[in-house]
């Protein structure tokens, strides 16, 4: 995959098919790379907010948006700027920390942590996951334990990878891109920089970096497999 075959895959447009499955479709729109939009998360929610329906949202705490649809269990944690869309649970432990844009229908689990990220409609991370700057595509899903991690340990810039060539991003937080219906295996890790295609399975307990194609299986690192008999 050359250099230009790569910006293609990880654009906006290849990993998210339909944008009006996400109420940041207007911040999208705005950039090639989906991560471009991770450090106007903030400010985006901060203007959203004030104009979400009266009668289909409550600001229940300062700048903390929520369906009134939604169902947020108790001993939750949910700080601002924040919004929680239709008929999403928020289940028990679960710690949203601010800058988080959540669809509607998700599932946020029991202890399940989130911390400036979009999240779009009909979106699980349902047990032990931990969300950071990060996107997740329409009807992605990660398994139990499965989280990514957004801070290289050398604390460098972040890098998109790919066989043959990569994308800085410039970025020193950015955890995983997910295309629309990824699935994670449970207790893997995604480190910094990843993108998955979509469609794309991961196996449990992987440690994936780096750029994933669309339509694929990934073992291990080294060993993707392609989908047989699907369309992207």
């Amino acid at each position: 995959m050359s250099q230009e075959e790569l910006k293609k895959a990880c654009s906006v447009n290849q990993l998210f098919h339909d944008l009006e499955e996400t109420q940041a479709k207007s911040l999208l729109e705005q950039v090639e790379f989906p991560w471009e939009a991770l450090p106007k998360i903030h400010d985006f929610i901060l203007q959203l907010g004030p104009t979400l329906s009266k009668d289909e949202y409550e600001e229940r705490d300062e700048h903390v948006w929520i369906a009134k649809t939604a169902k947020i269990y108790p001993n939750t944690y949910i700080a601002g700027p924040t919004i929680i869309g239709p008929n999403t649970e928020v289940r028990p432990g679960a710690f949203v920390r601010g800058n988080a844009l959540v669809g509607a229908g998700c599932v946020i689990g029991n202890s399940t942590e989130l911390k400036n990220v979009i999240i779009f409609n009909s979106v699980q991370v349902p047990h032990y996951n931990y969300v950071g700057d990060s996107i997740l595509g329409y009807k992605s899903h990660m398994g139990a334990g499965s989280i990514t991690s957004n801070v290289k340990a050398e604390k460098t810039l972040v890098d998109v990878k790919g066989l043959d060539g990569m994308i800085p991003t410039g970025l020193k937080k950015f955890g995983a891109m997910l295309g629309d219906h990824v699935e994670i295996g449970c207790n893997t890790v995604l480190n910094p920089g990843s993108v998955v295609g979509c469609y794309s399975n991961v196996y449990p307990v992987s440690m994936v970096r780096g750029y994933i194609p669309a339509n694929s299986i990934y073992k291990k690192q080294g060993e993707i497999a392609q989908k047989q008999n699907e369309s992207v």
